[in-house]
């Protein structure tokens, strides 16, 4: 047995469902500059807003645009985690409105080439993490790479953000095929839904969804589900200018009572496709399983 087969054993054996599992939802898309990470954001606030216990993950290690969106700089990352010693409690920096920010870093880069200890370390500190947290917002990097797809691959419930542009509607049906032909993805153990941001109306939102839903279905037998729209306001692009989200700064807008109803509507329904992809412990256990196929 050569030492991928062992550590991807290793996995299989600590990835046993913790008592506290909590809901993560990754939310992602085709190209940046959509509106991803101020989704992300300030879905969390009102997620917590909602009274759940709400962390986002920064998963978009190329850049660190949750830390310029909220104003703050997290002295940990999930490195310290895997190699450093901390807790997973230690590197959690507190943000607005009682919600937890974990800055990713280089940690995910790393997955493949941890230890035998260090595996069991990280799975038992994300086993934690689950019991911390209700609700764990993943915001992943933008487009096709393989950083991205192997969150997406590997989480149970993933929102799709989606602009009218042109490049962002053929940059999402891209990333969806692509997704589509890697081996450990499953539409029976995922489920995504579409967020339609920047649109002039509901109509538009849903017109938007449609053109993506129909080649999805018809050249990938892909159904998405439509979640709902976010309507362009300026409001938004001054909040992140003030490293204050928009559902902070201007809650009465028409993009921020949007995006509380997009909460209320996230909040009323769960992702269920299957047990086994529950929780942020089973998620890291697939994507370092992947990873270490890949060696």
């Amino acid at each position: 047995m050569d030492q991928a087969e062992q550590l991807r054993k290793l996995v299989r054996q600590n990835s046993n469902p913790p008592a506290g599992i909590a809901r993560v939802i990754t939310v992602t898309s085709g190209k940046g500059g959509v509106g991803k990470t101020s989704t992300s954001v300030n879905l969390a606030i009102e997620l917590s807003r909602a009274g759940n216990r709400v962390i986002v993950m920064d998963a978009d290690f190329g850049l660190a645009n949750i830390e310029v969106m909220l104003g703050i700089r997290p002295q940990y990352n999930l490195a310290d985690v895997m190699f450093g010693g901390k807790s997973i409690a230690g590197i959690i920096t507190q943000g607005p409105e009682n919600i937890g920010f974990i800055s990713g870093g280089s940690g995910i880069h790393e997955l493949a080439r941890m230890t035998r200890e260090q595996i069991m370390n990280l799975t038992a500190r994300l086993q934690e993490l689950d019991e911390l947290a209700d609700i764990i917002i993943i915001d992943t990097g933008a487009g096709i790479a393989d950083s991205v797809l192997e969150f997406v691959a590997a989480s149970a419930e993933v929102l799709l953000v989606v602009t009218p542009e042109p490049t962002s509607i053929t940059d999402a049906y891209a990333l969806l095929k692509t997704l589509n032909r890697k081996s450990e993805f499953s539409t029976e153990h995922t489920r995504i839904r579409m967020v339609a941001n920047r649109v002039g109306s509901g109509s538009d939102g849903r017109e938007l969804f449609e053109k993506l839903r129909v080649v999805a279905s018809r050249f990938l037998s892909f159904e998405l589900e439509y979640l709902g729209d976010i309507p362009q306001d300026d409001q938004v692009s001054r909040a992140i200018i003030r490293q204050k989200p928009v559902v902070i700064s201007a809650p009465n807008s028409s993009a921020g009572r949007a995006l509380k109803e997009l909460a209320k509507l996230l909040e009323g329904t769960s992702s269920e496709p299957v047990a086994e992809k529950k929780g942020i412990a089973q998620l890291f256990s697939n994507l370092i399983k992947s990873a270490h196929k890949q060696k």
